[in-house]
């Protein structure tokens, strides 16, 4: 911090897999949690007048107390990510209330993109779409299939990371949506991008996607991929953001998941996927 002298930082680091957090927790908590104070305490010694921009999460409200979240409602995280993260989110209100920094906190919901990594649930479900449709892959194999998230595009959600380090004070902001939906939906839009229609059949661990144009199974239901303690439902209102920073979403979740689809088509028509 002192050789760079920055104006803003933003707070992007983190051991952010929810599921590694149950295998890692003392990690998770280091990374996430205590290295968010590392960050506030040389902003403080070093230049407090320096903006910081802190990446909270949705996770952090985990069994949801109301419907749909805002900055107002009650936390109560799942995970330890979930956990890590809130404690973080809070040490970022202490140093804005203690020492006067422009600290901001962003809870942001689901954001989502092309870059997104393969252990992450939509980009899994759209790699296997699309190795799938090339002949590359049998089976998707997923968890919880009726999970809901609030699904964004991550271009957008960066540019309302910055318009929070631009207002005349710091606050806490959630971006999202407002919109939720299933895995499985997620799954049924991710195969409609390459022409498949899926038909849902069965139940819980049970539960398959068929293709009804070959009648293959394309999608199964592992549960190896339960997590011990599971978000069901998540849904943001951003209705803050909007009318402080004039910031609201743009990118449909139908648009967003084609996106996505077409982008893992063409990595795996060259060769590779990361």
């Amino acid at each position: 911090m002192q050789t760079a002298q920055p104006d803003e930082v933003y707070n992007l680091a983190a051991q952010s897999f929810v599921g590694v957090s149950f295998d890692q927790p003392i990690t998770t908590g280091e990374i996430t949690g205590l290295g968010a104070v590392n960050l506030l305490e040389a902003i403080r010694i070093v230049n407090p007048k320096i903006r910081y921009y802190q990446a909270s999460t949705s996770e952090m409200f985990g069994e949801v107390q109301q419907i749909p979240q805002t900055e107002v409602t009650p936390f109560y995280p799942r995970s330890p990510y979930g956990v890590a993260k809130l404690y973080a989110h809070w040490m970022t209100i202490n140093y804005r209330e203690s020492y006067g920094i422009f600290a901001t906190s962003g809870i942001l919901f689901n954001h989502e993109s092309p870059l997104r990594g393969r252990e992450f649930v939509t980009r899994k479900i759209t790699d296997a779409v699309a190795k799938i449709k090339l002949g590359k892959l049998d089976t998707l194999e997923l968890g919880n299939m009726d999970a809901k998230r609030d699904w964004g595009f991550a271009k957008e959600y960066v540019e309302g990371m910055w318009c929070m380090l631009q207002v005349d004070k710091p606050d806490t902001y959630v971006l999202a949506t407002n919109r939720t939906e299933t895995v499985r939906d997620f799954v049924t839009l991710a195969f409609k991008a390459v022409d498949i229609s899926i038909r849902w059949e069965g139940s819980a661990e049970d539960e398959i996607g068929i293709d009804t144009a070959t009648g293959n199974v394309v999608v199964r239901v592992n549960p190896k991929f339960y997590r011990p303690a599971e978000v069901e439902l998540l849904i943001g209102n951003p209705q803050k953001a909007k009318d402080d920073l004039g910031w609201e979403p743009t990118t449909s979740l139908e648009d967003l998941c084609k996106m996505m689809v077409e982008a893992d088509l063409r990595r795996n028509q060259q060769g590779f996927s990361f």
